[in-house]
């Protein structure tokens, strides 16, 4: 058990080492999914402070949605984190995956982020 977490956090860290020096002045999109819900923020990584954040367990889309781990969930966060990051005044964004490969809710989320206005 020990020795796949300690493989998690270095995919993990060696995604966001890559993300920093990349990211020129960028605020970050921290994605995490669990097995039953999936969250997303915005972070200003060089004051600390989070900017928007969205998850399946907003008022707004727990409402709406049937289940919060879906795909369809995914999208729905994707659009309401960018409508708050662009009130917010954000529009470029570095994507962090974190550990998760990009496909399935962690694409979906991005895709319906870009398609709402965020640039990455």
């Amino acid at each position: 058990m020990l020795k796949r977490d300690a493989l998690r956090q270095r995919r993990q860290m060696r995604n966001r080492s890559k993300l920093r020096r990349l990211a020129a002045g960028r605020s970050r999109l921290s994605v995490f999914r669990s097995n039953k819900q999936i969250y997303a923020q915005v972070i200003d990584d060089a004051h600390g402070h989070t900017l928007a954040a969205a998850s399946t367990l907003d008022k707004d889309l727990r409402e709406t949605l049937k289940n919060g781990s879906t795909t369809e969930g995914a999208k729905a966060v994707g659009k309401l984190l960018a409508e708050r990051a662009l009130a917010a005044g954000v529009k470029q964004v570095v994507f962090d995956r974190g550990q998760y490969l990009y496909h399935g809710r962690i694409k979906a989320l991005a895709d319906a982020a870009r398609e709402s206005g965020l640039d990455f």
